[in-house]
């Protein structure tokens, strides 16, 4: 009688996927995850206070860019707190910015005065 072996998760995966590519877009996802997690923790350390664990500032930029660089690779960008002047420049030229101009005391240029008591 042939003993069954019990295969490990890799294992399974492999004979799961047959094609080679596949099989390295799926090792490709668990990297990029496992990178994730990684420095999305060591950047969470920074402000996390923990008991045993010194509380210095620390320089965090590495961590940061990976993590910047791996979650982007998935399609997610970090928001900016203020856009950038070319960013403004191009909105301006696309013609997706709309000027309202508000006079006070405040005066509507432009609409028609509907009175609510007539009837229409």
């Amino acid at each position: 009688m042939a003993e069954s072996k019990q295969k490990n998760a890799f294992q399974k995966l492999k004979d799961g996927l047959d094609d080679k590519e596949e099989q390295l877009a799926i090792i490709s996802l668990f990297v990029r995850l496992g990178v994730v997690v990684w420095s999305g923790f060591i950047v969470s350390l920074n402000y996390i206070e923990l008991p045993g664990y010194s509380n210095e500032p620390k320089d965090i930029t590495f961590p940061a860019s990976l993590l910047t660089a791996a979650i982007s690779t998935f399609g997610i960008e970090a928001s900016r707190k203020n856009g950038s002047k070319t960013d403004d420049k191009v909105a301006k030229e696309q013609g997706m910015v709309q000027t309202i101009r508000v006079i006070t005391p405040i005066k509507i240029e432009g609409a028609e005065v509907v009175n609510p008591k007539q009837k229409q």
